[in-house]
């Protein structure tokens, strides 16, 4: 059940390694809207909350493929119908010659999807986060190891749930207002 002010429970933890060893418990549980804020990265946190695969690569493929299709598709315009002229007796559509810009505008559309892509599917920018409403948290930038469950997961239980997080072993819970 969703709780509109609730947007879950951030359960604190004094190390990387009781963080990764409690998502592990949260994710066997059958907890999947979850999430881990540490002050560097931990990959196995992130393997721990389930966390395995990203869209960002298709992406970038169907950026670098719109940009092979118009390089491609607007020297073939210039040179076969809009403004034809034979050099060197060569086909108005000589594609040798059309490699370079189609490679050039192959990587430039891919290196813009990526950019465009890693922003959106990471939710950027997001200057609010109901996370910033708990005084704690402040501490994620600098020696904190954090786990939140969000609200919005089926198996969230206000009681239920920070009973089970107190049981982890936290150094602290509290519950996020939005």
């Amino acid at each position: 059940m969703i709780h509109p002010s609730i947007f879950g429970y951030l359960a604190e933890f004094d190390d990387p390694t009781a963080l990764v060893a409690a998502a592990e418990k949260v994710y066997a549980e059958g907890y999947r809207k979850i999430d881990t804020y540490t002050p560097f990265p931990i990959e196995a946190a992130t393997e721990a909350i389930g966390f395995h695969t990203t869209r960002l690569p298709l992406v970038v493929l169907i950026g670098g493929l719109t940009g092979l299709a118009t390089a491609f598709g607007m020297q073939y315009w210039i040179s076969a119908i809009d403004y034809p002229i034979n050099v060197g007796g060569r086909p108005f559509n000589s594609w040798p010659a059309f490699v370079i810009v189609c490679f050039e505008l192959t990587v430039l559309f891919s290196a813009i999807s990526a950019v465009v892509g890693m922003f959106a599917l990471n939710g950027l920018p997001m200057p609010y986060h109901p996370v910033f409403n708990v005084p704690r948290f402040k501490a994620a930038s600098n020696d904190g190891f954090f786990l939140v469950i969000e609200a919005t997961d089926p198996r969230f239980d206000v009681a239920g749930t920070s009973d089970f997080l107190h049981g982890l072993d936290a150094a602290g819970v509290w519950e996020v207002q939005y």
